[in-house]
């Protein structure tokens, strides 16, 4: 394990990612927020799927999910279409425009790392992949609102979080 100083200075350098996040958020045209991006990705990610579900993998509440697809449907990225098992509730899925779109926003993101990280290394950005994705996995396990201790990390599933937290930190475009 390492020593605490170690995760002093790990707590100091996620805080700095602040930056990194919004020099992504920059990159993303303004009719299109990291709420709306984080919707198209997950729906590209995990298919059609009702809102409940879009809230669960945000891990935001059912009210600002249904402001995030509203915006999108109105842009005409999305559509909304009855659930046949339960006539109250909507399906989500993924239009051409949504799909372009998210393309476009790939390419940005893409071409932003390329050219800020042009001077490391492909080890580099591998190894930087693995640690977060490890890091990630971890927080979900272990974290607060992740799985009781003793599972198996294959078998934990992030947990919604009880507030509105900041969509921008799950834009998984």
């Amino acid at each position: 394990m390492a020593v605490r100083g170690q995760y002093e200075e790990l707590a100091r350098q996620l805080s700095a990612v602040g930056a990194v996040k919004r020099g992504l958020a920059r990159m993303l045209p303004p009719e299109c927020p990291g709420g709306s991006a984080a919707v198209l990705a997950l729906l590209r990610e995990h298919g059609e799927m009702r809102i409940s579900r879009l809230a669960e993998l945000m891990a935001i509440d059912m009210s600002v999910t249904s402001r995030h697809v509203a915006h999108v449907a109105e842009h005409g990225w999305i559509e909304r279409s009855s659930d046949p098992a339960d006539k109250r509730s909507r399906i989500l899925r993924l239009t051409p425009a949504g799909h372009d779109l998210l393309i476009d926003l790939n390419r940005r993101i893409t071409e932003l790392f390329v050219h800020n990280l042009s001077d490391w290394t492909d080890d580099e950005v591998g190894q930087l992949n693995t640690l977060l994705a490890r890091l990630r996995t971890s927080f979900a396990c272990r974290g607060p609102g992740g799985c009781a201790p003793g599972k198996h990390i294959g078998d934990c599933r992030p947990r919604p979080a009880d507030s509105d937290n900041d969509v921008h930190t799950r834009t998984p475009v």
